[in-house]
């Protein structure tokens, strides 16, 4: 299973960016886990400064801006 996790404080554009990985998921077909991370602290142990990111398995792969489901799916393990 594939841990996809949205970096973000909840801003608009970190919605935007959770239900665009939640299509992607979906258009794959694959098995995630899609955390949202809140916690200021959390996002600056990934070393982050810019938010929303994507980080998938634990490795930050989009940092500071809304991806498209077809972006994300190009990041995604499959």
């Amino acid at each position: 299973m594939i841990t996809i996790q949205v970096l973000g404080t909840g801003c608009k554009k970190c919605v935007s960016l959770k239900e665009n990985v939640e299509a992607a998921v979906q258009q794959l077909g694959v098995e995630a886990d899609v955390q949202k991370v809140a916690d200021i602290n959390e996002i600056v142990k990934f070393g982050v400064m810019s938010t929303p990111a994507l980080a998938v398995n634990g490795e930050v792969k989009i940092v500071g801006k809304v991806a498209t489901p077809e972006e994300i799916i190009a990041v995604l393990p499959h």
